[in-house]
């Protein structure tokens, strides 16, 4: 009896002895996962702060998200901003006592285990603080059995580190923020915009149950690719959230029957969205601010991983408008009309007396510029075989201004294809603050990536006569100062001569006004003055207003030959607005980090390009630009009659068309023209800047005038509050002057 006590007793000690010893592993075994004795564990910090990849997003002026830099697609939301439905789906879904347990569910693993044994599985045992933990530190791929249960037991300890360092709600927060719902979107906010623009708030009880039942297999439930799928999957969501007493069954029975609404699907990238140019310009100039400024650990800040946020000047529903005006002018007329200008003609779109080699020419260099052929030199293709790859007919996708086309044809055919299309670029400027409203460099960036706002160079015709009648006013001319209308002759320091033609016949060799003249784009007037002024003046003037790039001192430069950016041109024209300040356009106001901290505030740089004085008195010769010259169909035609400033612009061969349009609140640029000045419009009718950029003025402010909400006045310009030095009443000053009669013609 003794004997079987002392062995009752030995056993119960040895299986105290296994018992303890079994224990004191787990919690070794344990307690060295979360040491990272058996690999990385996620330290104190990088749980206060963990680490993903987050998309650094551009805001308008009016706090409205025009687009992001991006790796990933992704952007931080905090709880309240998501709406119940998502929180309740979630739940209802993948963790039914997500609000009872402690990161881990007992209950949950045990079901599991007995599905196990039984082979019954019936779903998995992750909680919601699991998965978040996975999510924050991925587990890797193809992992062998017992690296896969090692790796299950860490994520078990970094749920339970995660339940004491958050709250639940925060939990569920940073869950949505990590989550992958496909269609390159990253996160509920991602997700929200990309499947129906929309925002986690707004989201509706059958929205939020399709977004949450995607994130289990973005592929295979993807309301897109896999409809069907998508559409049982959010039904049982819903089924859920019925059972979980999150909706009634009436609600349940309602929402059901709802069918899967695409509509609004649009992936967002680089391609598509609003201000697709500006944001591209805006990318090259962070990129380059980046690599100057620094973050709290000394490491340069990552553009496309900080989650940066920039505030930019622009007005997102002045860059709706413009480019609306662009799509309407272009789109729905112009481009229909050159079409058909051009039919019939075995050189289209070229001009007719350009020989086949020198088209052939034209083409080959549009193909080097590709990035196709780029490519294809890269990876060392010889240039038979490239030739072979461009002539092959291939399928692809082209653009047209009714939606793209599916279509099969050579990638040199798509090349001269899209030399038909016509071009444009707008810029919008505040006076007084140099914020740019809009910005738009060209017609789709998805198949036309210059940018003829900033990249680009042209011709810019008579929209350049406001420099040299900027001298002229400084110089104390007035608007009403009266010159003969007569062909003038210039000496050059060649030993030549230059006459230059006008082609309008009008008032020949009468006294005409200045306002006349500019009104009129009357280039003798404009040589006149530039035979008075010289070059080398008119030139300093042009620096003075903004202009950086290379004009050349000839006498011919009075017509509009320099090649300037609309860019360039815009911001000078602004001058006139901004009471005589140049004022260097500003597209960034400021830039904070990922918390909302403010990093850096930007602010206009500026100079005196000429007396308030001066400005006003330019602002009274192209307000008559509008009121009877070359802008005057902003009158009979759009029916613009407030106070407007203007100067329309034709480069030669009607290759180049402009309209620079000033009112006291809003100064804008357009230019229109084809990406090959040889490709254009045969008659100045057609293809001068009053029928082909003015339109788009017009249409742009029209909208704008119709959008009580931005507060855009039709007042007149502010007069400067000393007296004029001259007189611009032209009656009065032909009174004084006594200019009426052609005696007092001057002789060149």
């Amino acid at each position: 009896m003794a004997k079987e006590k002392k062995n009752y007793r030995k056993s119960i000690t040895t299986l105290w002895i296994i018992f303890i010893l079994l224990l004191t592993s787990i919690i070794i075994f344990f307690t060295g996962i979360s040491a990272g004795w058996f690999g990385f564990m996620p330290s104190f910090e990088e749980l206060e702060n963990p680490k993903s990849n987050l998309a650094s997003e551009i805001y308008s002026s009016d706090n409205k998200i025009l687009g992001k830099f991006y790796i990933e697609n992704r952007s931080n939301i905090h709880y309240s901003d998501l709406s119940p439905n998502l929180v309740n789906s979630l739940i209802a879904i993948e963790d039914v006592r997500f609000r009872q347990h402690s990161g881990i569910d007992a209950k949950a693993i045990l079901r599991v285990a007995y599905g196990l044994i039984s082979g019954k599985h019936k779903g998995g045992g992750s909680t919601i603080t699991q998965q978040l933990a996975k999510n924050l530190f991925p587990r890797g791929e193809n992992l062998s059995k017992p690296k896969f249960i090692l790796r299950k037991f860490k994520e078990w300890i970094t749920a339970v580190k995660l339940e004491r360092n958050y709250t639940k709600d925060e939990i569920i927060a940073m869950y949505f923020n990590t989550v992958d719902f496909g269609s390159q979107s990253f996160g509920i906010k991602s997700a929200a915009k990309t499947f129906f623009n929309s925002t986690p708030m707004e989201l509706k009880i059958e929205e939020a149950a399709l977004l949450v039942g995607i994130v289990n297999a973005p592929t295979r439930y993807s309301p897109v690719r896999n409809p069907n799928n998508a559409l049982k999957r959010r039904n049982l969501v819903l089924n859920r959230m019925m059972k979980c007493n999150f909706i009634k069954k009436e609600v349940y029975d309602s929402v059901i029957n709802i069918p899967i609404d695409m509509s609004r699907y649009k992936i967002q990238d680089h391609n598509t969205g609003l201000a697709t140019y500006f944001r591209e310009y805006l990318k090259k100039q962070l990129k380059q601010w980046c690599k100057t400024h620094y973050k709290a650990d000394g490491s340069e800040y990552n553009l496309f991983k900080d989650g940066l946020k920039i505030y930019t000047t622009i007005n997102y529903k002045m860059q709706e408008y413009a480019e609306e005006a662009i799509k309407e002018h272009l789109g729905g007329e112009l481009q229909d009309v050159f079409f058909k200008h051009w039919e019939g003609y075995d050189k289209a779109p070229f001009e007719q007396e350009f020989t086949q080699g020198k088209i052939d020419t034209i083409l080959m260099q549009a193909m080097h510029r590709t990035s196709r052929y780029k490519h294809l030199v890269k990876n060392n293709v010889s240039e038979d075989s490239i030739n072979k790859v461009f002539n092959t007919p291939v399928k692809m996708q082209v653009f047209s201004w009714h939606g793209d086309i599916d279509t099969v044809m050579s990638p040199m055919d798509s090349i001269k294809y899209y030399k038909y299309f016509i071009q444009s670029g707008l810029m919008s400027i505040e006076p007084g603050t140099g914020f740019v409203r809009a910005y738009v460099g060209g017609i789709d960036y998805k198949y036309f990536k210059y940018d003829h706002v900033t990249q680009g160079k042209r011709q810019v015709g008579s929209t350049f006569k406001p420099f040299l009648y900027s001298l002229a006013m400084q110089e104390g001319e007035s608007p009403c100062t009266k010159v003969p209308n007569i062909q003038p002759v210039i000496d050059l320091p060649s030993g030549e001569t230059w006459a230059p033609r006008n082609d309008s016949k009008k008032r020949l060799g009468e006294m005409v006004s200045l306002k006349w003249a500019l009104a009129n784009s009357n280039n003798w007037i404009s040589a006149y003055l530039i035979k008075r002024y010289t070059p080398l003046n008119v030139i300093k003037m042009a620096r003075k207003m903004g202009i950086t790039s290379y004009i050349a001192p000839v006498p011919s430069i009075c017509l509009g030959t320099p090649d300037i950016s609309l860019y360039e041109m815009t911001a000078a024209m602004n001058t006139f607005a901004s009471k005589g300040i140049y004022i260097k356009p500003l597209f960034i106001k400021q830039i904070a980090d990922k918390r909302g901290n403010i990093i850096e505030k930007f602010t206009t740089k500026q100079n005196e390009a000429m007396s308030e004085e001066t400005a006003y008195l330019m602002l009274s010769l192209l307000k008559g630009v509008v009121q009877s010259g070359t802008g005057i169909r902003l009158r009979y035609k759009y029916h613009l009659n407030n106070p407007i400033a203007g100067k329309t612009g034709t480069t030669q061969n009607n290759s180049d068309g402009w309209f620079m349009g000033i009112t006291p609140d809003l100064v804008t640029g357009v230019w229109t023209g084809c990406e090959d000045r040889s490709v254009h419009f045969r008659t100045i009718r057609l293809g001068q800047g009053a029928n082909m950029a003015l339109p788009i003025w017009a249409i742009y402010m029209k909208k704008i005038y119709a959008d009580s909400t931005l507060n855009i006045s039709k007042g007149d310009f502010e007069k400067p509050l000393t007296p004029l030095s001259v007189e611009i009443d032209c009656d009065k000053y032909d009174e004084e002057n006594n200019t009426n009669s052609d005696t007092d013609m001057e002789v060149f």
